[in-house]
């Protein structure tokens, strides 16, 4: 693949992950609860690589397609987003809760969930990763180039998500008020994206 297209998904993929969402309000949950956060973060990239998955089956491209299949997942997404969002505003994480070990055990299962039902994930594989494929030329195959560039968005969560679970549990472990803050503010903003994303995709019908 050409380096410079490369580089150019790199710098937008970065600016995706770098938008707080579902993800974020996950890792900073699990952080200031005491919990894993490498096993929270494992979690949300083992759902991101079931994307590259299905995107290099060809599968991507079967749903870009299909717009009943599109609104079924998108709708999934945004009610597990909603369910999310009003979960942290209904109980914020504070530093030092008590995590009970089932609820640690899930930690890797919950965080495939969330990364697998992300909206933002389902339109940077169907809509974002497209773009900077090469369908013509003495290039690779579209399926190795969909698996290379699902391999570095995974990268990208890996160190992004983890940055951000250790700047949490540093800046927020001794500050409840703050962390509480941070929190609610993550699910408001999960509330508020699941909407939008609920009733633009159900005004398409």
């Amino acid at each position: 693949m050409d380096s410079a297209l490369l580089f150019s998904f790199l710098l937008v993929d970065l600016l995706l992950v770098c938008v707080p969402g579902a993800d974020w309000a996950y890792v900073i949950t699990t952080a200031l609860r005491g919990g894993s956060v490498l096993r929270a973060v494992a979690g949300l990239v083992c759902g991101y690589a079931l994307h590259t998955a299905l995107a290099t089956a060809g599968l991507a491209v079967l749903v870009a397609g299909s717009p009943r299949l599109l609104t079924v997942l998108t709708v999934a997404g945004a009610g597990y987003l909603l369910r999310l969002g009003w979960g942290v505003l209904r109980r914020p994480a504070v530093p030092d809760a008590d995590t009970t070990a089932a609820a640690e055990g899930r930690l890797f299962l919950r965080g495939a969930t969330i990364s697998g039902l992300n909206p933002k994930g389902l339109l940077l594989y169907l809509s974002v990763l497209p773009q900077f494929l090469t369908l013509r030329g003495g290039h690779l195959p579209v399926p190795v180039q969909t698996a290379a560039l699902g391999l570095l968005h995974m990268a990208c969560c890996a160190a992004v998500y983890l940055t951000v679970g250790a700047l949490a549990r540093a800046l927020l472990a001794a500050r409840p008020a703050a962390a509480r803050a941070v929190t609610r503010t993550s699910g408001a903003a999960m509330l508020g994206i699941g909407a939008f994303l609920l009733v633009e995709r159900l005004a398409t019908l």
